[in-house]
């Protein structure tokens, strides 16, 4: 059964026709109805019988409306990360932790999107408006604007010390209760701003990022040796590193009650006070608290006499004690000549620069002229000088200035003594059990925070910090160690299950899989793209259902 339409002089007429074949067997023709001129007929007249017929073939769609289709919404990461949320337990953590009789926003939901939007898209609070307007994120409310993010930011401050106990209740079964052995590091966060705001923790300090001075705040992370952040402290930009020690490791002993804690920090975080302030934590509450720390290179004149003692084993490693703890060094060979090798040819070019400056002098003191401007001995003290500094060679070569004529000297001893700490690595420790290549290892495991800073640098983009507020930096700072710990346990699931994704690649490859939405007539129908076998095998990697 088709439609025709036939002409009558200058007029058309739609027929409803069929086709049959008459008792001789030939094809023929009929009309079933005529259903008017054509130029008559309306859409008005048409849908009723269009819908009667779809009605009676079982099919609801209209086909006389026109389908308007919306543009289509990633779907596929924000499910993933919603997921994996839901399954840590961070949203009711967080529900139960902010919950306010007089708050009629969804702060769980503003905290989770803002969360999502560092791993996905990381951009400003308003550029967050704009992301969510592009994916189909689960359970968020119908109407997002900028002021309920500032609001949901501080609540999240408002409820800090309920928010951060809540979320360490969520992470505390991911850690093991027998042994944690803790990484603790510290990084600068450049941020932008002018002016000044009580409490301020906007402050200028050396940037590690720029290698120079900028308004910053530190960031402290800690996390455990499979790389599961723990928790984070914010510091102002021109806080000592040492200060924050004693305060994390209360916080770590008090959030995660562990019954052996090692703790695992870089250079910078140690002087004899720590030393005496961690000896002085260890034992509380039955609890035992060791530590691994890098002596810093300021400290090593103190270590001249141990270093020339030192007897190091057919693995490059020797022990001996400093300020009353095991000292163990790893001593790379190679890595020593290397440096040695360097600093020499530094120094040798160096002095070959000021030979030719004191061949300059004593040609013009013989009477003979060159090119340029004249030398002068108070001027090739000054290039010497200036260059040796930028060199970082001052240790090494000095200028004599109580001389008459422009001399200098190379302090042999000095070159002899740097030598002998050239490719070690010397490592303090109270750890009585662990051997000389466990301590070493345990420390060289510390690299692995600092892939975590580099994401949340990088994936996560902490900065730059456009904020003002003391606590919505700090806000920011926990959204953006929530991101963290996201990404951290999905890489932790995708290695453990031999998938060789990262988040990062993972998450764009999911965001591939959209939400359709169609409207047709009044009717309107959603669906989900097709995934792919690449798409599937991840959401097994990541022990996560798939989209239904």
């Amino acid at each position: 059964m088709y439609t025709r339409i036939t002409k009558t002089g200058d007029r058309q007429y739609l027929q409803l026709v069929e086709s049959f074949r008459n008792d001789s067997g030939q094809v023929r023709t009929r009309v079933v109805a005529n259903l008017g001129r054509l130029d008559q007929i309306t859409p008005e007249q048409l849908d009723p019988l269009i819908n009667g017929l779809n009605r009676a073939v079982g099919r609801a769609e209209n086909t006389a409306s026109d389908v308007i289709q919306e543009p289509g919404l990633s779907f596929g990461d924000v499910f993933t990360l919603h997921e994996l949320w839901r399954e840590l337990g961070f949203d009711k953590a967080l529900t139960r932790a902010l919950r306010s009789g007089r708050r009629k926003t969804d702060v769980e939901a503003l905290v989770r999107s803002m969360v999502f939007n560092r791993l996905c898209d990381p951009t400003s609070k308003l550029g967050c408006l704009r992301w969510l307007e592009t994916v189909a994120m689960p359970a968020i409310p119908d109407t997002v604007t900028h002021q309920h993010l500032l609001r949901a930011m501080d609540a999240l401050m408002d409820n800090a010390d309920a928010v951060e106990d809540a979320l360490a209740r969520q992470i505390r079964p991911l850690v093991d209760t027998t042994l944690a052995v803790v990484f603790y590091d510290l990084t600068t966060v450049h941020i932008h701003g002018e002016g000044a705001v009580d409490d301020d923790i906007r402050a200028f300090g050396m940037n590690k990022e720029i290698g120079g001075i900028a308004r910053q705040f530190v960031l402290g992370v800690v996390q455990t040796a499979d790389g599961l952040p723990l928790m984070h402290t914010v510091h102002p930009g021109n806080v000592g590193e040492t200060k924050t020690l004693q305060g994390m490791l209360q916080t770590v002993l008090k959030r995660f009650p562990v019954q052996r804690v090692i703790l695992v920090a870089d250079r910078g975080l140690l002087s004899l006070e720590n030393i005496g302030e961690l000896t002085a934590l260890a034992d509380q509450d039955g609890r035992k608290l060791e530590f691994i720390l890098a002596v810093p290179a300021r400290r090593y004149a103190d270590l001249v006499e141990t270093f020339q003692g030192l007897a190091f084993s057919d693995d490059g490693l020797a022990e001996s004690s400093f300020a009353g703890h095991r000292l163990i060094v790893a001593h790379d060979p190679l890595r020593a000549r290397e440096q040695s090798e360097r600093r020499r040819g530094r120094v040798a070019e160096l002095e070959a620069e000021a030979e030719k400056m004191a061949a300059k002098l004593d040609a013009q003191d013989a009477g003979q002229t060159a090119r340029g401007r004249r030398a002068s001995d108070r001027g090739a003290y000054s290039r010497f000088t200036r260059a040796v500094a930028e060199a970082e060679m001052t240790r090494f070569l000095r200028a004599d200035l109580q001389a008459d004529r422009f001399s200098w000297s190379v302090d042999e001893d000095a070159v002899v003594r740097a030598e002998l700490f050239d490719g070690k690595l010397a490592l303090l420790t109270n750890a009585p059990d662990l051997t000389t290549a466990e301590t070493v290892a345990r420390y060289k495991s510390l690299a692995d925070i600092e892939r975590g800073f580099r994401v949340l640098k990088s994936d996560i983009e902490i900065a730059p910090v456009h904020h003002r507020l003391p606590d919505r930096i700090r806000a920011h700072a926990l959204i953006c160690f929530l991101a963290l710990v996201l990404y951290r346990v999905m890489r932790m699931r995708l290695k453990a299950n031999g998938h060789g994704a990262s988040p990062r690649t993972a998450l764009n490859l999911l965001a591939r899989i959209q939400k359709h939405t169609a409207h047709i007539g009044d009717r309107t129908y959603n669906g989900t793209s097709k995934t792919t076998p690449e798409q599937l095998d991840l959401f097994d990697a990541l022990n996560l259902p798939r989209p239904a």
